[in-house]
Protein backbone atom coordinates (compact mmCIF):
# COMPACT_ATOMS: atom_id res chain seq x y z
CA UNK A 1 0.00 0.00 0.00
CA UNK A 2 1.14 3.58 -0.71
CA UNK A 3 2.03 5.70 1.85
CA UNK A 4 2.14 8.96 -0.49
CA UNK A 5 -0.78 10.74 2.02
CA UNK A 6 -0.28 9.19 5.45
CA UNK A 7 -0.69 11.85 8.13
CA UNK A 8 2.77 13.60 9.43
CA UNK A 9 2.57 14.92 13.09
CA UNK A 10 5.32 17.57 12.70
CA UNK A 11 6.74 17.87 16.70
CA UNK A 12 8.00 21.30 17.55
CA UNK A 13 9.43 21.47 20.75
CA UNK A 14 9.59 25.14 22.38
CA UNK A 15 11.28 26.89 25.60
CA UNK A 16 11.61 30.85 25.40
CA UNK A 17 11.60 30.64 21.61
CA UNK A 18 9.80 33.99 20.26
CA UNK A 19 12.34 35.39 18.37
CA UNK A 20 12.19 32.62 15.64
CA UNK A 21 9.77 30.48 16.31
CA UNK A 22 7.02 32.46 13.94
CA UNK A 23 9.44 31.62 10.96
CA UNK A 24 9.59 27.79 11.80
CA UNK A 25 5.88 27.90 12.15
CA UNK A 26 5.47 29.04 8.43
CA UNK A 27 7.92 27.00 7.17
CA UNK A 28 6.02 23.94 9.07
CA UNK A 29 2.64 25.01 7.34
CA UNK A 30 3.24 26.22 3.46
CA UNK A 31 4.30 22.76 2.86
CA UNK A 32 3.54 21.49 -0.24
CA UNK A 33 2.05 17.92 1.76
CA UNK A 34 -0.67 19.38 3.23
CA UNK A 35 -1.45 16.20 5.12
CA UNK A 36 0.50 17.15 8.45
CA UNK A 37 -0.51 18.30 11.83
CA UNK A 38 2.12 20.48 14.43
CA UNK A 39 2.12 19.20 17.69
CA UNK A 40 3.63 22.21 19.55
CA UNK A 41 4.65 21.47 22.71
CA UNK A 42 5.59 24.87 25.03
CA UNK A 43 8.18 23.52 28.19
CA UNK A 44 7.10 26.58 30.34
CA UNK A 45 7.97 29.67 27.94
CA UNK A 46 8.10 32.54 30.21
CA UNK A 47 8.21 34.66 27.17
CA UNK A 48 5.59 35.21 24.28
CA UNK A 49 5.86 32.03 22.18
CA UNK A 50 2.47 31.29 23.62
CA UNK A 51 0.93 34.01 22.17
CA UNK A 52 2.81 33.88 18.62
CA UNK A 53 1.56 30.20 18.45
CA UNK A 54 -2.00 31.14 19.51
CA UNK A 55 -2.01 34.00 16.39
CA UNK A 56 -3.10 31.51 14.07
CA UNK A 57 -5.85 30.01 12.63
CA UNK A 58 -4.68 26.80 11.40
CA UNK A 59 -6.19 23.97 12.92
CA UNK A 60 -3.74 21.57 11.91
CA UNK A 61 -1.16 23.46 15.16
CA UNK A 62 -2.13 21.71 18.38
CA UNK A 63 -0.72 23.70 21.11
CA UNK A 64 0.12 21.69 24.38
CA UNK A 65 1.54 23.28 27.72
CA UNK A 66 3.90 21.06 29.60
CA UNK A 67 3.08 20.24 33.33
CA UNK A 68 6.19 21.46 34.41
CA UNK A 69 9.72 22.05 32.83
CA UNK A 70 11.52 18.74 31.72
CA UNK A 71 14.80 17.62 30.01
CA UNK A 72 14.68 18.46 26.16
CA UNK A 73 14.62 14.65 25.55
CA UNK A 74 11.29 14.03 27.79
CA UNK A 75 9.43 17.11 26.46
CA UNK A 76 10.73 15.02 22.89
CA UNK A 77 8.63 12.24 24.32
CA UNK A 78 5.47 14.45 25.46
CA UNK A 79 5.08 15.65 21.91
CA UNK A 80 5.23 12.42 20.41
CA UNK A 81 2.58 11.42 22.93
CA UNK A 82 0.03 13.76 21.48
CA UNK A 83 0.51 12.54 18.00
CA UNK A 84 -1.41 10.63 15.55
CA UNK A 85 1.30 10.65 12.49
CA UNK A 86 2.12 7.47 10.66
CA UNK A 87 5.15 9.36 10.28
CA UNK A 88 7.30 11.59 12.98
CA UNK A 89 9.09 14.96 11.65
CA UNK A 90 11.07 16.81 14.08
CA UNK A 91 11.30 20.79 13.47
CA UNK A 92 12.80 22.81 16.21
CA UNK A 93 11.48 26.46 16.51
CA UNK A 94 14.42 28.28 15.32
CA UNK A 95 14.84 26.17 12.18
CA UNK A 96 13.10 26.21 9.32
CA UNK A 97 12.07 23.39 6.55
CA UNK A 98 12.19 24.45 2.54
CA UNK A 99 8.77 23.64 0.96
CA UNK A 100 8.56 20.46 -0.56
CA UNK A 101 10.84 18.90 2.39
CA UNK A 102 7.75 16.33 3.63
CA UNK A 103 6.25 16.05 0.01
CA UNK A 104 10.01 14.68 -0.81
CA UNK A 105 10.48 12.71 2.36
CA UNK A 106 7.21 10.51 2.45
CA UNK A 107 7.64 9.17 -0.63
CA UNK A 108 10.67 7.26 0.32
CA UNK A 109 8.34 5.68 3.07
CA UNK A 110 7.37 3.49 0.43
CA UNK A 111 9.75 0.85 0.94
CA UNK A 112 8.62 -0.54 3.96
CA UNK A 113 12.15 -1.45 5.39
CA UNK A 114 12.59 1.97 5.90
CA UNK A 115 11.88 3.87 9.15
CA UNK A 116 14.25 6.88 8.64
CA UNK A 117 14.42 9.27 6.12
CA UNK A 118 16.68 12.41 5.89
CA UNK A 119 17.96 14.86 3.92
CA UNK A 120 20.79 17.40 3.52
CA UNK A 121 20.83 20.57 5.39
CA UNK A 122 22.11 23.91 5.49
CA UNK A 123 23.74 25.70 8.62
CA UNK A 124 23.27 29.42 9.05
CA UNK A 125 23.71 32.42 11.02
CA UNK A 126 22.82 35.76 11.01
CA UNK A 127 25.26 36.70 8.71
CA UNK A 128 24.15 34.00 6.10
CA UNK A 129 23.96 30.34 4.85
CA UNK A 130 28.08 29.31 5.65
CA UNK A 131 27.62 25.31 5.16
CA UNK A 132 26.00 22.43 3.45
CA UNK A 133 26.41 19.42 5.39
CA UNK A 134 26.69 16.93 2.77
CA UNK A 135 28.06 18.97 0.02
CA UNK A 136 31.53 16.67 -0.07
CA UNK A 137 30.53 13.79 1.32
CA UNK A 138 27.05 11.70 1.55
CA UNK A 139 25.86 10.05 4.40
CA UNK A 140 25.60 6.07 4.85
CA UNK A 141 22.23 4.87 3.92
CA UNK A 142 20.64 1.19 4.37
CA UNK A 143 21.27 -0.44 7.76
CA UNK A 144 23.45 2.47 9.29
CA UNK A 145 23.74 2.06 12.88
CA UNK A 146 27.99 0.97 12.82
CA UNK A 147 28.75 3.71 10.64
CA UNK A 148 26.38 6.26 12.68
CA UNK A 149 27.92 5.46 15.99
CA UNK A 150 31.25 5.96 14.61
CA UNK A 151 30.52 9.29 13.20
CA UNK A 152 27.44 10.47 13.76
CA UNK A 153 26.40 12.67 10.52
CA UNK A 154 22.30 13.48 11.27
CA UNK A 155 20.96 17.10 11.91
CA UNK A 156 17.42 16.72 13.62
CA UNK A 157 15.21 18.88 11.32
CA UNK A 158 16.19 16.81 8.50
CA UNK A 159 14.76 13.78 10.39
CA UNK A 160 11.49 12.11 9.64
CA UNK A 161 10.54 8.34 11.25
CA UNK A 162 7.72 6.03 10.68
CA UNK A 163 6.19 5.83 13.84
CA UNK A 164 5.17 1.66 13.13
CA UNK A 165 8.98 1.61 14.32
CA UNK A 166 9.03 3.90 17.00
CA UNK A 167 6.28 1.72 18.70
CA UNK A 168 8.94 -1.61 18.63
CA UNK A 169 11.10 0.51 20.69
CA UNK A 170 11.57 0.36 24.79
CA UNK A 171 11.41 3.81 24.47
CA UNK A 172 12.45 6.65 22.64
CA UNK A 173 14.38 9.51 23.59
CA UNK A 174 16.33 9.34 26.99
CA UNK A 175 15.06 12.03 29.61
CA UNK A 176 18.32 11.83 30.67
CA UNK A 177 19.78 13.36 27.83
CA UNK A 178 19.21 16.77 26.65
CA UNK A 179 22.12 17.23 24.44
CA UNK A 180 22.52 14.17 22.59
CA UNK A 181 18.99 13.05 22.54
CA UNK A 182 18.22 12.58 19.09
CA UNK A 183 21.47 10.86 18.29
CA UNK A 184 20.93 8.64 20.72
CA UNK A 185 17.48 7.85 19.61
CA UNK A 186 18.44 7.89 15.54
CA UNK A 187 21.21 5.49 16.99
CA UNK A 188 18.84 2.71 18.00
CA UNK A 189 16.05 3.40 15.43
CA UNK A 190 18.66 2.17 12.91
CA UNK A 191 19.63 -0.95 14.51
CA UNK A 192 15.61 -2.04 13.89
CA UNK A 193 14.91 -0.06 10.48
CA UNK A 194 16.40 1.25 7.61
CA UNK A 195 17.72 4.71 6.89
CA UNK A 196 17.02 6.64 3.54
CA UNK A 197 18.17 9.83 1.56
CA UNK A 198 16.41 12.84 -0.04
CA UNK A 199 20.14 14.11 -2.25
CA UNK A 200 19.36 18.23 -1.61
CA UNK A 201 18.75 20.27 0.97
CA UNK A 202 15.27 20.49 2.45
CA UNK A 203 15.97 22.37 5.41
CA UNK A 204 18.14 24.86 7.46
CA UNK A 205 19.41 24.86 11.05
CA UNK A 206 20.35 27.99 12.77
CA UNK A 207 23.80 28.50 14.82
CA UNK A 208 23.33 30.51 17.72
CA UNK A 209 25.01 31.69 20.59
CA UNK A 210 21.89 31.72 22.63
CA UNK A 211 20.47 28.09 21.10
CA UNK A 212 20.61 25.39 23.66
CA UNK A 213 23.31 23.72 21.85
CA UNK A 214 25.40 26.40 22.67
CA UNK A 215 23.85 27.51 26.30
CA UNK A 216 24.49 23.67 27.75
CA UNK A 217 27.61 22.80 25.19
CA UNK A 218 29.39 21.21 28.61
CA UNK A 219 26.70 18.45 28.78
CA UNK A 220 27.63 16.65 25.51
CA UNK A 221 30.80 14.97 26.57
CA UNK A 222 28.95 13.92 29.75
CA UNK A 223 26.18 12.41 27.96
CA UNK A 224 28.08 10.75 24.86
CA UNK A 225 29.72 8.67 27.88
CA UNK A 226 26.56 7.61 29.42
CA UNK A 227 25.67 6.60 25.92
CA UNK A 228 28.65 4.51 25.96
CA UNK A 229 27.50 2.78 28.98
CA UNK A 230 23.80 2.37 28.19
CA UNK A 231 24.83 0.55 25.07
CA UNK A 232 27.01 -1.21 26.99
CA UNK A 233 23.97 -3.20 28.86
CA UNK A 234 21.26 -2.89 26.11
CA UNK A 235 23.26 -4.26 22.96
CA UNK A 236 24.91 -7.63 22.94
CA UNK A 237 29.01 -7.48 23.38
CA UNK A 238 28.82 -3.62 22.43
CA UNK A 239 32.00 -3.60 23.36
CA UNK A 240 33.89 -5.92 21.63
CA UNK A 241 31.75 -5.56 18.58
CA UNK A 242 32.18 -1.62 18.24
CA UNK A 243 35.68 -0.84 20.20
CA UNK A 244 36.83 1.69 17.27
CA UNK A 245 33.07 3.51 17.30
CA UNK A 246 34.00 3.72 20.98
CA UNK A 247 37.26 5.33 20.92
CA UNK A 248 36.07 7.97 18.54
CA UNK A 249 32.80 9.13 21.15
CA UNK A 250 35.73 9.67 23.85
CA UNK A 251 38.21 11.28 21.50
CA UNK A 252 35.05 13.41 20.37
CA UNK A 253 34.04 13.78 23.94
CA UNK A 254 37.63 14.64 25.15
CA UNK A 255 37.53 17.64 21.67
CA UNK A 256 34.17 18.97 23.13
CA UNK A 257 35.64 18.90 27.14
CA UNK A 258 38.66 21.10 25.82
CA UNK A 259 36.61 23.64 24.29
CA UNK A 260 34.98 24.02 27.26
CA UNK A 261 37.70 24.36 29.24
CA UNK A 262 39.08 27.13 26.96
CA UNK A 263 35.60 29.16 27.37
CA UNK A 264 36.49 29.04 30.73
CA UNK A 265 40.34 30.25 30.05
CA UNK A 266 41.31 27.47 31.90
CA UNK A 267 44.14 26.49 29.15
CA UNK A 268 46.02 23.87 30.84
CA UNK A 269 43.08 21.64 31.27
CA UNK A 270 41.94 21.82 27.68
CA UNK A 271 45.97 20.69 26.49
CA UNK A 272 44.87 18.06 29.25
CA UNK A 273 41.84 16.72 27.11
CA UNK A 274 43.36 16.90 23.90
CA UNK A 275 47.02 15.90 24.48
CA UNK A 276 46.11 12.27 24.45
CA UNK A 277 45.40 12.38 20.50
CA UNK A 278 47.91 15.05 19.17
CA UNK A 279 49.78 11.97 17.91
CA UNK A 280 46.81 9.94 16.25
CA UNK A 281 44.74 13.23 14.74
CA UNK A 282 46.39 15.92 13.02
CA UNK A 283 43.29 18.28 13.86
CA UNK A 284 44.19 17.38 17.52
CA UNK A 285 47.47 18.63 17.19
CA UNK A 286 46.63 21.60 15.79
CA UNK A 287 44.47 22.68 17.77
CA UNK A 288 46.98 21.56 20.79
CA UNK A 289 49.49 23.84 19.56
CA UNK A 290 46.69 26.80 18.67
CA UNK A 291 46.13 26.54 22.65
CA UNK A 292 50.05 28.60 23.00
CA UNK A 293 48.52 30.89 21.14
CA UNK A 294 46.74 34.23 22.33
CA UNK A 295 43.21 33.60 23.24
CA UNK A 296 41.43 35.96 20.59
CA UNK A 297 43.60 34.06 17.71
CA UNK A 298 41.97 30.74 19.24
CA UNK A 299 38.91 32.06 19.22
CA UNK A 300 38.90 33.49 15.56
CA UNK A 301 39.74 29.97 14.46
CA UNK A 302 37.55 28.11 16.15
CA UNK A 303 34.61 30.68 15.35
CA UNK A 304 35.43 30.11 11.18
CA UNK A 305 35.46 25.92 11.81
CA UNK A 306 32.01 26.44 13.39
CA UNK A 307 32.57 25.20 16.81
CA UNK A 308 32.13 28.82 18.03
CA UNK A 309 29.64 30.64 17.24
Amino acid sequence: MSNSSGLVSVIMNCFNGEKYLREAIDSAISQTYQNLEIILWDNRSTDKSSSIVKSYADSRIKYFLADEFTSLGEARNLAIKKSKGEFIAFLDVDDIWFATKMEKQVALFNDPKVGIVISDTIFFNEKGDFKQLYKNEKPPVGEVFAELLKSYCVSLETIAVRKSYLDQMDYWFDSRFSMIEEMDFLLRLSKISQLAYVDEPLAKWRMHNQSWTYEKRSLFPVERKQMIETYSKIIPDFRNTYSESIQSILKLAALEESIVFFQKGEIAEMRSKIEPFILKDKKYLVLYLLSFMPKGMVRSVLTKRGILV
